[in-house]
């Protein structure tokens, strides 16, 4: 949802009453639930288009969940623009308010400044000519090895899964039953190697790195520190800030990093990949695996 501090209030009860909706209303409401921002600055025709109802629809939805008509339900919205409540939040003054709002919000205060600050310092210390150089590895290689274990296990298996969608030869390690090392019995300099750990280092990451560059895989990293040992072996080494309250370490920037670096192999690779990516789509579609919008 874009821009949820805009008239929160509004969105919440239209999502409340969303089962009460009629199916044309609940097409009407999720366009407002998906572009809040909208609605303050646009006529009700305009709205009614952008979500392929028609304008009397806008009106039936607004009654449908307690307001008087359209002009009633838009007024939060037009307010919320008017006091500058449609930008993001002072963060300091933001954080500092949810800090106090309950036993918790101390709590909630600690992972939202915390995942805030690991985006803007990864990135900070990533420059796009760094990632468009692994990016142009993995596109060239012949197979693209992503290895994490404990809780990375499961961002190297998203990240195959994603890249799955529009390239082959993608395979997320180690594989059930299987060790890291023995994963890359056969890989050579023709194969890429993502590996990924944060402190404390997993041995079995470490080890594998390893091997890889001694059989010649471009290794690419991320760590949560320069020094960090796979980072000191990476051919393309990125730096993921990790910080949490909690008692292991945050996978926002890790996710974020490696979104952003499948992002760049989709934009240096061929036509042919945003054509398989929606011929993959397509084919699920056909096979009744996404629950269809309505029209």
């Amino acid at each position: 949802m874009n821009d949820t501090n805009v008239s929160s209030p509004v969105l919440e009860r239209l999502t409340d009453e969303w089962d009460a909706l009629t199916p044309e209303a609940q097409k009407a409401a999720r366009y407002v639930l998906e572009n809040p921002t909208e609605v303050g600055v646009s006529t009700v025709r305009e709205i009614a288009e952008a979500a392929k109802v028609k304008p009397n629809t806008l009106v039936r939805m607004a009654r449908q969940v307690g307001f008087t008509g359209y002009e009633d339900f838009r007024a939060p919205f037009r307010e919320a623009i008017r006091n500058n409540a449609a930008s993001f939040p002072d963060r300091a003054r933001w954080l500092q308010d949810i800090g106090k709002s309950g036993e918790l919000g101390g709590l909630y205060a600690d992972m939202v400044g915390a995942a805030l600050r690991n985006i803007e310092e990864t990135f900070a210390g990533i420059d796009a000519a760094s990632l468009q150089e692994a990016a142009q590895r993995i596109w060239t290689s012949r197979q693209v090895f992503t290895l994490g274990v404990g809780v990375n296990n499961a961002n190297a298996r998203n990240f195959t899964y994603l890249a799955s969608t529009g390239m082959k030869q993608f395979h997320a390690i180690p594989r059930p039953g299987s060790t890291p090392v023995d994963d890359l019995a056969w890989a050579d300099d023709q194969d890429v190697l993502i590996a990924m750990t944060c402190k404390p280092y997993r041995t079995e990451v470490i080890e594998a790195v390893k091997l890889a560059r001694e059989q010649g895989l471009t290794v690419i990293a991320l760590s949560d520190s320069p020094a960090s040992p796979i980072i000191l072996s990476a051919d393309h080494g990125f730096v993921v800030a990790a910080d949490t309250p909690q008692f292991f370490p945050s996978s926002v920037s890790t996710i974020a990093v490696l979104e952003t670096l499948l992002s760049f192999v989709i934009a240096v690779s061929s036509d042919e990949i945003v054509d398989r990516v929606e011929r993959f789509h397509r084919r699920r579609h056909l096979l009744g695996i996404y629950a269809e919008e309505p029209e």
